[in-house]
């Protein structure tokens, strides 16, 4: 026999084949894979009397945070936020809220109903973002479950099936019925340089029979996953007829259907009930008066005993000294404040991209979806708009807010459109999945972040070749981490090797008042 496979390198051919979800399953069932990380939330010491002042330099997610553990321990804490609401990034809307982007400001004229909102930027929480969720359970903030997939949503590409749109469970039971039985067959006949016991192998192969739903032969002849034709519940069902795996191979959304809860969405999803700038009014509440808005900083001079930063409020120039700054400002802004940052620290600094990510809404004259057995989940399109979200919540309401658009880095193209044409973009993107689409919705909401006053962009990058960090961009982003003179950290998802999520802004904040609090013990 030839061609040894190990077992790293089974592991590894299951991963690229099935998905994450598959290889955890297989490595927890032959305990091959670590725990989840624990909280990180740290215990700062008291500051000493007549010390221990902080000004934080934004009120995102991560200056919250910082803000709030800040107070918890006794310091006197200062929250300077340039816009009129705090969030940054995380950001919901209702009836009457402004979009404030650059050349084509919005005002959201939707029914003003509870349920009738749209995350425009953080949008879930998976279950293992253990920080946020115990801010959320801290802060008094009620959660519900996000549906992110649903079976019975879809998936529509012009390349596949002449453009008709078919429903996500057909398409991931048909690839998962070709892919294991591809498997199945090819693990049966391959020889192990380290081979598996009879019972681990056992194992492994009820896993991809039960994945591939495959027949005690092996083989995939259909199966019930798919749905019915009809019948199936006080009589036999009509089972569909299996989609050749050649029409399916067409389209580039495959891997969707089999990667959509993989991941970090791969866990249970949730969201804030009523909009996920809850939780900003959750810490906002707490902090009271010690957030100040409206006011743009100006200025940030390090010093050895503290750090100097000159704002306006109400146009009227003001300086706050504080011991320590923990600044969540995007970094791409510091190049126009003035400052004394050292060259490396800012030279790090200018190295981070922006992604441009780009959102649309729509508000649904009726709950079209649920007609059609949709409740939540997302359907995917090769149309540019590439998704659609129908919201978890308000089930079986008049109506609804569906997100009509979602690209997380390449927005760049929609950004260029008049507002009209954008909404035609959306339009004709909704028409692939939805042939009534065009009378189903109404009152359009677009959103570049890019171009989004205050942000000019979206989450953080730091790799540029694709593959994760370079030595050398591990080098930038540990000097931007550090310190300045020890005094002023820069937090936020820009500090993290995992941008986007807000536990990634959290846990940064945690990371630099971990290190704050040590340089204040030591020096104690």
């Amino acid at each position: 026999m030839t061609n040894p496979v190990s077992r790293r390198e089974f592991m590894n051919l299951l991963g690229a084949t099935f998905g994450t979800g598959a290889l955890i399953r297989v490595g927890s069932a032959l305990g091959m894979l670590p725990a989840v990380a624990a909280l990180t939330r740290p215990v700062l010491a008291a500051p000493a009397p007549g010390a221990g002042t902080a000004v934080i330099l934004g009120a995102g997610i991560s200056g919250l945070t910082a803000a709030w553990e800040l107070a918890k321990a006794g310091y006197d804490v200062t929250v300077l936020e340039s816009s009129n609401r705090a969030g940054g990034r995380v950001m919901t809307l209702r009836s009457g809220d402004v979009v404030d982007e650059i050349g084509n400001r919005q005002v959201c004229e939707w029914d003003n109903e509870p349920h009738m909102y749209f995350n425009a930027g953080a949008a879930r929480i998976p279950s293992t973002h253990r920080n946020l969720l115990s801010y959320c359970k801290e802060l008094g903030v009620d959660l519900e479950v996000f549906i992110n997939e649903s079976k019975t949503a879809l998936i529509q590409d012009d390349a596949m099936l002449d453009g008709k749109p078919i429903r996500n469970a057909e398409v991931s039971t048909n690839v998962r019925g070709f892919l294991g039985e591809l498997f199945a067959k090819s693990f049966t006949t391959a020889q192990l340089d380290q081979p598996f016991t009879e019972s681990e192998a056992e194992t492994i192969m009820g896993l991809i029979r039960q994945f591939g739903s495959l027949d005690r032969e092996m083989n995939y002849k259909g199966s019930n996953r798919a749905g019915y034709v009809s019948g199936g519940f006080i009589d036999h069902g009509v089972q569909k007829e299996i989609i050749e795996f050649k029409h399916l191979m067409k389209s580039r959304l495959i891997s969707q259907t089999l990667s959509a809860n993989e991941g970090e969405t791969g866990p249970l999803l949730m969201q804030p009930v009523g909009g996920m700038d809850r939780i900003i009014a959750g810490f906002t509440r707490a902090l009271g008066d010690r957030v100040k808005y409206k006011t743009p900083v100006m200025s940030v001079m390090v010093k050895e005993a503290g750090v100097e930063v000159a704002y306006l409020q109400d146009g009227v120039p003001q300086t706050i000294t504080a011991d320590y700054c923990f600044n969540c400002i995007p970094a791409h802004f510091m190049a126009g404040i003035e400052h004394n940052l050292p060259g490396d620290y800012m030279q790090a600094m200018k190295y981070i991209r922006r992604g441009e990510a780009i959102k649309g809404a729509f508000q649904a004259r009726e709950r079209f979806w649920e007609k059609e057995e949709i409740y939540g989940g997302i359907s995917w399109t090769s149309a540019p708009i590439r998704q659609l979200w129908y919201p978890s919540h308000g089930i079986h309401k008049e109506k609804g807010v569906i997100l009509a658009a979602y690209d997380f880095g390449n927005g760049g193209e929609f950004t260029r459109l008049s507002q009209a044409e954008r909404v035609e973009w959306l339009l004709k993107g909704g028409e692939k999945l939805h042939s009534n689409y065009r009378q189903m919705v109404e009152k359009p909401i677009t959103i570049a972040w890019h171009r989004m006053n205050h942000m000019l962009g979206c989450s953080a990058r730091w790799g540029r070749s694709g593959g994760g960090m370079t030595m050398e961009e591990e080098g930038l982003y540990h000097t931007l981490q550090a310190p300045a003179l020890g005094r002023h950290y820069m937090i936020g998802d820009q500090i993290s090797f995992h941008g986007a999520w807000q536990e990634s802004a959290i846990l940064s904040a945690h990371w630099a008042l971990a290190d704050m609090d040590q340089r204040v013990r030591s020096a104690a």
